[in-house]
């Protein structure tokens, strides 16, 4: 089950799950594993209302007497001693986390130390505890969202007037694609940010999908310009079989850039294996002209999102770049994988790569066949051949 949130007025904890709700999540199935964490002094309440003529869920959380002060360790330890399932464990965290991280570098402190005030309380654990429970329950298997949309003007935390988006809110959102309104108030809370920036594989528009249900979700505030909404639909994704394509692979990657004008050239090509040997999928050198006509390289490199940051220290440190930019990409290919044949050579590893019809071809490896060359005696293009007449 895929689930496309549309967040055209921006999202928030109690949004979410009102969505959730009125796609058949039970307010009582929920409470009722809420309280198992365990959290006490707090009921979930769901009404139905109308924005611009559309019925949604609108979702209070009654908390009594929630003086608590609680930290993101405080936080962290009450879900992991939760009996709640292990994936709505690390989706709650993985939330949390996120919120952490924004905190810490916004008032520069450990991760650790950080003191969650409007995201600390019972409604918010509810909040975040609840989407997880509400995913695992509506057995939605990938999230998809849109663009998010911010507002604008101020708002009255406890740290005093901050300015809309807040500072929590857009560290939270670094990496996702978003879009100021006239909106003159804050339609994308820390919490709501925090949820679709965790659940979310990607924000673009609604993939092709056959709808099955749509859900929901009201803010507590009537806009004048548009309904205060936020619309959760799931389906099922049309595959490219079903559009009479072939089966791609599909991956996520990050694509790292810095351009270079004043390196020895010599250089490039240690940092190039450096980078292969921290994880880099490709790398490459792209001839540009920079300010005042200098000739300069662009060192372009595709890698997977768990090397980032090893992959940015290792330009920083091994180039002259001053600094990196990175952002993300989505790449279809080919199916591949790696199978081991008896060759005139002994048995090598090979590439089998799947085409869109169904059918396949080898391709043998550059690695392996400069190995065979080098040790031959022979030139690489008659190693590559004779590789691919004796399968």
């Amino acid at each position: 089950m895929i689930a496309y949130f549309d967040c055209f007025s921006g999202i928030s904890g109690d949004m979410t799950l009102g969505a959730f709700f009125d796609l058949g999540v039970p307010v009582e199935w929920l409470q009722d594993r809420l309280e198992t964490i365990p959290l006490t002094g707090f009921e979930v309440l769901a009404e139905t209302v109308s924005r611009n003529g559309i019925q949604a869920k609108s979702v209070e959380v009654r908390v009594k007497d929630d003086t608590t002060s609680r930290h993101y360790e405080d936080i962290k330890s009450i879900i992991e001693k939760s009996p709640l399932p292990p994936e709505v464990k690390q989706r709650s965290l993985d939330i949390f986390e996120r919120i952490a991280d924004a905190e810490a570098l916004i008032h520069g402190c450990p991760r650790e130390k950080v003191h969650f005030h409007e995201v600390g309380g019972i409604d918010a654990l509810v909040d975040v505890v609840g989407t997880a429970l509400c995913v695992d329950y509506l057995e939605i298997d990938s999230v998809i969202a849109s663009p998010i949309p911010v507002g604008r003007g101020f708002v009255t935390c406890q740290h005093g007037i901050l300015p809309v988006p807040a500072p929590a809110t857009l560290g939270i959102l670094k990496g996702v694609p978003i879009y100021g309104t006239k909106i003159p108030h804050e339609i994308v809370t820390p919490t709501g940010a925090a949820i679709i920036a965790t659940l979310a594989e990607s924000f673009e528009e609604m993939p092709d999908m056959v709808i099955d249900k749509i859900g929901y979700g009201a803010g507590k505030r009537e806009l004048e310009s548009q309904p205060n909404l936020l619309r959760i639909i799931l389906g099922t994704e049309i595959t490219n079989s079903e559009k009479g394509i072939g089966e791609y692979q599909t991956e996520k990657i990050v694509i790292l850039e810095t351009c270079i004008d004043d390196m020895n050239p010599e250089i490039f090509g240690f940092l190039m294996e450096r980078l292969f040997e921290k994880g880099a999928l490709d790398v490459y050198w792209i001839p540009i002209f920079m300010k005042k006509n200098r000739p300069a390289t662009m060192v372009q490199v595709l890698c997977p999102e768990n090397c980032r940051e090893v992959l940015m220290a290792c330009i920083l440190s091994e180039s002259s770049s001053l600094g990196v930019r990175y952002y993300h990409a989505k790449r279809r290919m080919l199916g591949r994988e790696r199978i081991m044949v008896k060759t005139v050579y002994g048995e090598i590893a090979v590439k089998r790569i799947t085409e869109l019809d169904g059918t396949s071809r080898i391709v043998p490896e550059y690695e392996i066949c400069k190995k065979i060359a080098l040790e031959k005696n022979l030139p690489i293009r008659v190693v590559y051949d004779t590789i691919l007449k004796s399968l």
